[in-house]
């Protein structure tokens, strides 16, 4: 089975292809579709996020709409994972710093660096097009933010599995990510719970 994913560009840029599953290795169960769309987050949140979305396309240089993209698919996934939607938007700041078709020279790709060869189970799963998506990315990011921070026990140790760096004694990723939660915090309070 041979696979190439095709994705628009711009001219003259480099598209990273995801590895075609070898013809060797048992076939993937069938995907589960995830639903990628572009909703908003619900109520009470909208501001909140509209808000982050412009304090990352300031501090980022990321387009409006684009920012506001993003933040939303972070505050979905976050609430569908049990997980901090600023925690997902600092793992997106330290990995790629918002951009969209971000390639490390270890193969991963995207605004999470996801790195395909380690997580093709999870890809499968997703059934989206392509994990450049930036919502298929944030899904499956997301999804496997959440796995390391359960196999490690607790978010610190878990950011470090996240960046495979679990033995990192001065801990610098999970440090650099928690900073970086800190000053989105910082620059967007959350929104006060009305009782």
């Amino acid at each position: 089975m041979s696979a190439v994913i095709v994705t628009a560009t711009a001219p003259g840029s480099r598209v990273p292809e995801v590895p075609a599953q070898r013809a060797d290795l048992p076939a993937a169960p069938p995907p589960i579709p995830v639903a990628l769309h572009r909703s908003r987050p619900g109520p009470g949140l909208a501001p909140h996020a509209e808000k982050l979305a412009s304090v990352v396309a300031r501090r980022y240089r990321v387009a409006q709409g684009a920012a506001a993209e993003v933040v939303h698919a972070a505050f979905r996934e976050g609430v569908r994972h049990g997980l901090d939607p600023i925690l997902i938007l600092a793992v997106i700041a330290v990995e790629s710093r918002f951009n969209p078709i971000a390639e490390s020279e270890q193969g991963a790709l995207g605004l999470m660096q996801v790195v395909p060869r380690f997580h093709m189970d999870k890809i499968a799963a997703l059934g989206a097009p392509s994990i450049l998506l930036p919502e298929a990315n944030i899904a499956l990011g997301t999804r496997i933010l959440k796995d390391a921070i359960r196999r490690g026990g607790d978010e610190l140790t878990g950011l470090q599995l996240y960046n495979g760096a679990v033995y990192d004694e001065t801990q610098a990723y999970a440090n650099r990510v928690l900073q970086e939660r800190r000053r989105l915090e910082a620059e967007v309070p959350a929104p006060r719970n009305r009782a």
